[in-house]
């Protein structure tokens, strides 16, 4: 079991806060191993077993038909004036949730920690009801740093390929062989299409679905819009309407298979609202849906920078400086800074147009370029080039 010490130091922080800790994320990114790797500190440090409540909503033993029946299974376990600490694993199976989260939310020995495998869970009458009492902790799959940590090894280019192929599933550290992976990753997917998309929007048609999903798997890290999309599909024999094709991506998004990047217009200080960047949470599943072929290895570790960006607190942006492009803008409160993604810029006209858009900028806020030439830090008037896996085991 990987300790993921960074998700397990938040439940920590908030603990017995008066507030709803939510754990949101794609399926099998391990929100339920981290309840239990919580629920084994909580015991720890002196919690009894019969005041902590934890129920995986997944399991069929664990069936509720309605919200009310949630909260008075919940309710009757709770003895005494003593805090307990209730545990609901993918609580949005269950109808009505929300009202079962906010009753046990107002009893005072009570501290909430709920997960979800979708967006949806913090939309609509959630988000109203509970607006300014829950504090969101967005969980992904390994990094490339807790991936070295399992293995005990030293950062190099095989392990980073072996880190692309493997998965970033924490299961998929089980499997044997890329055809274990590919399928384990293809069931993840259906299951995800069936259970957090067909069901709750509805999907009949899931084999088009399945033709979007791998579009976007094969576009990773391009400008897209949605009338591009659908241009595309239906050039290609495959008539899809524009609004078939938005509320497809809306459910790839909301269920975490997909990240959507706005673009920013450095020089304007402005966000632009066409020409989104879509990159995915793990970025095998590309290889269940599309096979190992024609593999872009800038654009996935493109992806890999994207998803380290998110994970460090960034708000992340694809940046505008005239006609050039900058690939991501990432902004904390201490500003913004600029990055550059390329496999290799060994070849001088590579470098040269890397650096151009960076040269555009002209604030002083710290500018990139991340690649995988294992070169010594290199400085070009202010712009510096490092490792990328330097880069992505820092923090």
């Amino acid at each position: 079991m990987i300790e993921r010490k960074e998700y397990l130091e938040k439940l920590k922080k908030w603990k017995d806060k008066d507030l709803i800790k939510v754990v949101t994320g794609i399926r099998r990114c391990g929100k339920s191993t981290l309840f239990e790797l919580y629920i084994d500190y909580l015991k720890s440090i002196g919690i009894d077993d019969n005041h902590i409540i934890s129920i995986n909503l997944e399991d069929p033993d664990n069936e509720f038909d309605n919200y009310k029946n949630l909260y008075k299974y919940v309710k009757e376990q709770i003895k005494d004036k003593k805090q307990y600490y209730v545990f609901l694993d993918e609580v949005q199976r269950v109808s009505e949730f929300q009202k079962a989260v906010d009753g046990l939310y107002i009893k005072k020995n009570v501290d909430v920690y709920i997960t979800g495998s979708n967006a949806y869970l913090l939309s609509g009458e959630l988000a109203t009801l509970l607006t300014g009492r829950y504090i969101e902790i967005k969980m992904y799959p390994l990094s490339f740093k807790e991936y070295l940590s399992y293995y005990g090894k030293d950062a190099n280019e095989k392990i980073y390929l072996d880190y692309i192929n493997r998965s970033s599933f924490p299961y998929a550290l089980k499997l044997e062989g890329e055809s274990e992976i590919d399928d384990y990753l293809d069931a993840l997917y259906n299951t995800i299409i069936v259970k957090d998309m067909g069901q709750r929007k509805k999907i009949a048609d899931t084999l088009m679905l399945r033709t979007v999903s791998k579009f976007m798997f094969n576009n990773i890290g391009n400008c897209l819009s949605i009338k591009k999309i659908a241009d595309t599909l239906t050039s290609d024999g495959r008539s899809i309407s524009v609004h078939t094709v938005e509320s497809y991506l809306e459910s790839l998004v909301e269920s975490y298979v997909f990240n959507k990047v706005s673009r920013f217009d450095i020089k304007g200080k402005q966000y632009l609202q066409s020409g989104e960047k879509y990159y995915a949470t793990d970025v095998t599943m590309r290889y269940a849906l599309l096979g190992r072929r024609n593999i872009d290895a800038g654009h996935i570790l493109e992806n890999i920078v994207y998803l380290e960006l998110i994970r460090r607190g960034y708000k992340v942006y694809v940046g505008k400086t005239g006609e050039k492009e900058i690939d991501f803008v990432a902004e904390n409160k201490e500003g913004f800074t600029y990055f550059q993604v390329a496999y290799t810029t060994r070849e001088k006209t590579t470098l040269e147009r890397e650096l151009a858009p960076l040269q555009d900028v002209n604030d002083h806020y710290p500018k990139y370029i991340l690649t995988m030439d294992i070169d010594p830090i290199a400085d070009y008037d202010g712009i510096k080039k490092i490792n990328v896996l330097d880069w992505l085991l820092k923090k």
